[in-house]
């Protein structure tokens, strides 16, 4: 006889890496937007060993409220290892992230969370789903056109029944049981693109967002991630062609 079904849990890993003066206003706006959800949620920060005191600002708030709790890896980096480990350290059964920087508005978490707890796999919030995102105006043609071209690069790799048009979106939530026991890299800052392709991802929404513009602290884009990037469009690749998912 089998026992009641477990209420569904949220949580949200944050990578972070000297954001120390957004953590207050990050996480004060997404209580404030995930609080009505009646939903069991946590909000798991993971620090790459930030010399700036995130850990601390975060520690000092989880002090307040055990929903939020504070990860710090030692001599790592990366984003996608950073919510990897986020989503190891705990039993949700709904998985979200998000950007530390503030550029990806809060509020928008209950609109993708309630599209994963009705009935999608995936839910994305997307610069992309349609063609009024006013902020991406702010942006040089030469940002605009890299973000463009890296996001058809895409293509080819997606599955015919599920195209995202936003495939590089750093904010979005999953259910846990369509990437449990996927072997996810953790190198790079494109999480989303690798569980599009490996993820047993069957249906997904895309929910428009406007694009905000950095509160506090630097970007992290660099040659490095744009290295990262392409490695990973090779590794995909590869994947799609002799690896074990459906097409």
């Amino acid at each position: 006889m089998s026992g009641p079904v477990p209420s569904p849990k949220l949580a949200v890993a944050i990578p972070t890496l000297n954001e120390a003066g957004n953590m207050p206003t990050l996480l004060n706006r997404l209580r404030n937007a995930l609080d009505p959800a009646k939903i069991d949620y946590e909000l798991i920060v993971v620090d790459d060993d930030s010399t700036d005191g995130t850990a601390d600002v975060v520690g000092d708030i989880a002090k307040q409220d055990p929903r939020v709790r504070i990860l710090v890896r030692k001599g790592q980096r990366g984003l996608a290892g950073a919510v990897i480990h986020g989503w190891a350290n705990t039993d949700a059964s709904v998985l979200g992230v998000i950007d530390a920087d503030l550029q990806h508005p809060p509020e928008v978490l209950p609109e993708l969370l309630s599209a994963v707890l009705k009935d999608k796999d995936i839910a994305i919030a997307s610069r992309y789903a349609t063609n009024t995102n006013d902020s991406l105006r702010e942006w040089s043609k030469a940002r605009l056109f890299i973000s463009r071209a890296s996001t058809l690069a895409t293509a080819p790799l997606q599955r015919k029944n599920v195209r995202i048009k936003d495939p590089m979106s750093g904010f979005f939530v999953v259910r846990r049981a369509c990437i449990e026991g996927i072997d996810l890299q953790p190198q790079g800052f494109k999480i989303l693109l690798e569980i599009l392709v490996k993820g047993r991802i069957q249906s997904a929404l895309e929910v428009p967002f406007q694009f905000a513009t950095r509160h506090s602290g630097k970007s992290k884009a660099d040659f490095k991630v744009a290295l990262h990037y392409f490695t990973l469009l090779g590794k995909l690749s590869r994947y799609a062609i002799f690896g074990s998912g459906q097409r």
